[in-house]
């Protein structure tokens, strides 16, 4: 059931309707959003509505043990069960049949061929989100960061919470457990806000399906392009999974505004970043906090002259989450490459020199930089196969290519470096100029109904958020 879909719209106005004007009693609710979430959550395919009940039923259970034990190693055992269930869920769905073809290609190599069959499994939507999100609560209890809950159904509604559900933001049980289980009241701000973040999340999914013909023209291309070419389709990618998935992130925060539930934003202006670290601060921000804290941290962090190695460990496990394939761990590896070279650089005296400049000409380096190196990265997360990353990029740094290009490519490049600024620039607003907005509602009015004109008149309805599948 996606967002950009009738049938969307049809299940959210019959929900809110109930939601407001029957279901007004805390427990009620609860239990009400519960049942809408499974509903929604079956849409997709009911028969993975047991896996997700599963999942919380044992989280819910593992908390209360852990929180039940004073003795230490009791308490991590308990913690311990947590994690093997939601990695060993992982595992067997997401990465199963990965494991099993990267044997096999390893033994072909060393000349011992050998047939070790595949599993007839289907990824469940949104797997790699709640289960980190389930996993999150118990870690939080074992930490003494909240406190574990004795009543089953706000816990899962928080777990299984519809807008999130499948796509993220990944929320932490104190994020938004005392929310469902108070449910505070719906202010106007509220409601303004959200219809501002709904509007902008389709006009920003419109966008990018419209940045994925050139981004396509250039992945799933047999024959090599114009270097003109191959900038632009790495560009028009940039631009396409940016304004598709922060375009989801913000129409599930804005749904929830309008349920008068509070959840972070997931993006600030990611291709404005001066640095690969600053770039993780600020792009999906509720994995890339959720890694720190709970991966990088329990690696030892900064601790006893490791950083380096944690950050390296983190992001290519990080690289691991988003897809079973070794695009996606080049891609982990090569930003925990880049990022760890940041860290480096900062501690010599070259790095404390240049953190100095205060020249205007120097920061537009940086960011130019920066977004050269994010748009590397974008080459290995998108390309079919490493083989077809490399070629991509032997392309795209062969600037005296003698293959011709397409007519109009350079309006083509032009445009599509106007659209990526353009959501950024939507972005600035929704993160910088919140209260302006709400304040002046009216005057932002015209651009909410012109953004919903040009989504119904060009958008697609039905065409999938690219992290579906992950």
């Amino acid at each position: 059931m996606l967002f950009n879909t009738p049938l969307f719209l049809g299940f959210f106005a019959l929900f809110f309707l109930l939601y407001c004007f029957v279901f007004t009693q805390p427990r009620g609710r609860a239990l009400f959003l519960v049942v809408a979430s499974l509903v929604f959550y079956a849409g997709w395919d009911y028969r993975f509505v047991p896996l997700l009940v599963f999942s919380g039923v044992v989280d819910f259970f593992v908390a209360q043990q852990i929180e039940g034990h004073t003795e230490q190693r009791a308490r991590k055992r308990w913690l311990l069960v947590s994690i093997v269930t939601n990695l060993g869920i992982l595992g067997i769905f997401k990465y199963s049949n990965f494991m099993i073809d990267s044997v096999q290609d390893t033994l072909s190599f060393f000349g011992m061929p050998v047939s070790l069959g595949t599993l007839e499994v289907v990824l469940p939507v949104g797997i790699s989100f709640y289960t980190f999100q389930s996993m999150s609560y118990t870690i939080d209890v074992y930490r003494g960061e909240t406190r574990a809950r004795r009543n089953f159904v706000p816990f899962f509604a928080t777990l299984s919470f519809f807008p999130q559900l499948v796509a993220g933001p990944i929320l932490r049980a104190k994020q938004i457990l005392p929310q469902i289980e108070r449910f505070p009241q719906v202010t106007p701000d509220d409601v303004k806000f959200g219809f501002v973040l709904i509007t902008m999340g389709l006009f920003k999914k419109t966008i990018a399906d419209l940045l994925a013909a050139p981004a396509q023209t250039l992945f799933n291309s047999d024959a090599p392009l114009s270097w003109l070419e191959t900038v632009t389709g790495v560009l028009a990618f940039a631009g396409q999974i940016y304004g598709d998935f922060s375009g989801y992130s913000d129409i599930a925060i804005g749904i929830a505004l309008l349920l008068g539930i509070q959840i972070p934003l997931n993006f600030n202006t990611p291709y404005f970043a001066l640095s690969p670290v600053d770039f993780w601060k600020r792009w999906h921000i509720s994995l890339s906090s959720w890694l720190r804290d709970y991966l990088y941290i329990a690696l030892g962090g900064n601790r006893n002259g490791r950083q380096i190695r944690n950050v390296f460990i983190t992001m290519l496990l990080g690289g691991l989450w988003h897809g079973a394939a070794w695009t996606f761990v080049w891609w982990g590896a090569y930003h925990g490459t880049i990022i760890s070279l940041t860290h480096l650089l900062r501690r010599t005296r070259l790095g404390q020199w240049l953190a100095g400049i205060e020249l205007s000409a120097f920061r537009w380096l940086q960011w130019l930089f920066t977004f050269y190196l994010v748009c590397i990265g974008w080459v290995f997360f998108r390309a079919e196969s490493m083989g077809d990353a490399f070629a991509i990029l032997g392309a795209l740094h062969n600037p005296a290519s003698s293959i011709e290009s397409q007519p109009y490519a350079g309006a083509v490049l032009a445009m599509v470096a106007l659209v990526i600024l353009l959501i950024h620039c939507i972005d600035y607003g929704i993160v910088h100029r919140r209260e302006l907005i709400t304040r002046r509602y009216p005057r932002f009015v015209p651009l909410l109904i012109l953004g919903l004109t040009f989504t119904i008149l060009i958008g697609e309805p039905g065409y999938e958020f690219i992290y579906f599948q992950f």
